[in-house]
């Protein structure tokens, strides 16, 4: 097994690393709040620093219970939700929180290691917005963000 890196999870290519000043991006709206739910605590620090970095707030849930309590109680703008974790798997919590009066309007972004388009299938029929596959990096990240929270394909 090769050693483990940031950048082999959060994965960045030759053109992306060469296109990033190119790359626009729209400004977070002040007080936009993303809840990056991932049983890795490696996983939601460096989406949180990253996130952080863009101008975005930040909550933070190891597992599927938690994310959705803290949903309910913090009405953030939007999810990244990881599939695999300890209790309530991802899907669950996604469709625990789309049938929600209180959180149905809330966009969820799936996040899997697994690329199977099985997976892409049940993430909308569960009321997941989109999916992104891991690794993923900075460029894509912020794509799907704003896609969604502005209406805005920076791609």
């Amino acid at each position: 097994m090769k050693g483990f890196s940031f950048r082999s999870l959060f994965g960045q290519s030759d053109k992306v690393r060469s296109d990033r000043r190119k790359n626009r991006r729209t400004s977070p709206i002040d007080g936009s709040t993303i809840l990056v739910v991932d049983d890795s605590k490696t996983v939601r620090r460096v989406l949180g620093k990253m996130l952080n970095e863009g101008g975005y707030e930040t909550l933070e849930a190891e597992d599927g219970d938690t994310a959705i309590r803290i949903a309910k109680a913090k009405q953030p703008d939007l999810v990244l939700m990881d599939v695999v974790m300890p209790g309530i798997t991802g899907f669950q919590a996604t469709r625990r929180l789309h049938k929600d009066p209180e959180t149905k309007d809330i966009p969820i972004v799936i996040m899997s290691g697994n690329e199977q388009a099985i997976e892409e299938f049940w993430v909308t029929r569960i009321g997941a917005r989109d999916f992104m596959t891991k690794p993923f990096n900075r460029f894509e990240v912020y794509r799907r963000i704003e896609k969604i929270l502005y209406n805005n394909d920076i791609l």
